[in-house]
């Protein structure tokens, strides 16, 4: 639902004051094209928002739609692949996909009006009750920080006084959905009860954008900072040469910080803006400031910290920090030489090779392979939000080995 949020204010049938439904993935199989909390508007005229599977089941799901706004009740449907009826709606991708759909009426209806006000970048949640025991929609505009103690509109979505003594367990599980950014659903029991079905919250949270730190104003750090923009990241260029930060082809960053790279990464970080989802991406390739910096950032716990080099760059890198007494652990966590091989000599193709490791890091791939060569579904679950990257341990490689991929980053 979060990523319709820039498409809310402005849909006609919400403009028109028209009546319209939600239709959610709350289950995904197999090889799917969109994950869980997915959602997909249907008016009361058959206008729609967003899309649920890129056109496999969207008809049906109309049909759907409109039996609820007609009867106010709610829908559940299983879309999968069938071979026997190339017709029937499905899924030709071989994945199966449960969806749910409800009238967008009350408290959602609500919530979906404040959630057209939200920033598209701002951080929000939203908490849905689905059960056929409760519902109602709540929005959290700071789920990084929410707890649910004293929270009456959680309370009310769980059915339980305001009042009453918060059950941990229950209220640990949503926190940590929230907390972490994360998408998924959640069946929690009353304390205590044996029998009867569980709440079960849709919960979709989205923390602030996870920072980048791209230590170097020059062609690689250029290229760069519009590629991790894609990927969602807010990004400082640092460099400690005023007249190379301040180029004009660095105007997209969102910020711009003219100082030595190992003193503004110590002041962020004792400042609390550096986080488990930072990214930290050393470019200068000058081991003055090479050194400093990655001493610092190792001691750190950040999602990623890689350095541009050639294999005798990085073999030099990894001694000058065992002497600075960076310990080999800590060095093992390095991504150096930096990016993925995928044959790149340009800035804009070495950016390429870079942030296509960022996602093969953050989705913890240990090998990244073509489609064509795997098998098994090609859509995987997105890694926890709130944890970082399993460490990828440095290959030190014989200087004789460098590439000329290598000579030129170097």
């Amino acid at each position: 639902m979060l990523d319709l949020i820039p498409s809310l204010s402005a849909w006609p049938p919400v403009v028109a004051g028209q009546r319209y439904a939600v239709a959610t993935v709350v289950a995904a199989t197999g090889s799917v094209p969109r994950p869980v909390g997915t959602s997909m508007l249907v008016s009361e005229s058959g206008a729609v928002l967003g899309s649920l599977s890129g056109g496999c089941v969207e008809g049906a799901v109309v049909a759907l739609a409109l039996e609820v706004m007609n009867d106010g009740g709610t829908r559940h449907g299983t879309f999968g692949y069938s071979a026997a009826d190339a017709f029937a709606a499905g899924l030709t991708c071989g994945g199966e996909l449960e969806i749910h759909v409800e009238p967008a009426d009350g408290s959602l209806r609500e919530a979906l009006a404040r959630l057209a006000r939200v920033r598209p970048a701002e951080p929000v949640a939203l908490v849905r009750r689905l059960d056929a025991g409760g519902s109602g929609a709540v929005v959290i505009p700071d789920p990084g920080t929410f707890s649910v103690a004293g929270s009456p509109e959680v309370s009310s979505l769980l059915g339980v006084a305001a009042t009453s003594v918060v059950d941990h367990a229950r209220a640990a599980q949503l926190e940590s959905f929230l907390r972490g950014g994360s998408t998924g659903l959640l069946h929690l029991a009353a304390p205590g009860a044996c029998t009867g079905e569980p709440a079960t919250l849709l919960v979709e949270s989205r923390l602030a954008p996870p920072r980048m730190l791209v230590f170097g104003a020059n062609d690689f750090g250029a290229a760069l900072v519009p590629a991790a923009k894609l990927l969602g990241y807010r990004v400082t260029l640092v460099d400690a040469r005023s007249a190379f930060a301040t180029q004009a082809r660095f105007a997209c960053a969102d910020e711009v910080v003219t100082d030595w790279p190992h003193r503004y990464l110590a002041t962020e970080a004792a400042a609390g803006k550096l986080d488990q989802r930072t990214v930290a991406c050393v470019l200068t390739h000058d081991p003055k400031f090479d050194i400093p910096l990655l001493e610092a950032a190792l001691a750190l716990d950040l999602a990623y910290v890689g350095a541009m080099g050639s294999r005798r760059s990085h073999l030099q890198r990894v001694d000058d920090l065992l002497n600075a007494g960076v310990r080999p652990e800590r060095i093992a966590q390095l991504h150096s030489p930096i990016g993925l091989d995928l044959g790149a000599v340009t800035p804009a193709e070495v950016a390429v090779s870079v942030t296509a490791e960022l996602i093969a890091s953050r989705s913890r791939k240990q090998s990244c392979t073509p489609l064509r060569d795997t098998s098994g579904p090609i859509h995987q679950p997105a890694a926890f939000a709130g944890l970082p990257p399993a460490p990828q341990p440095a290959t030190r490689l014989a200087p004789d080995t460098i590439s000329q991929q290598e000579i030129a980053w170097t």
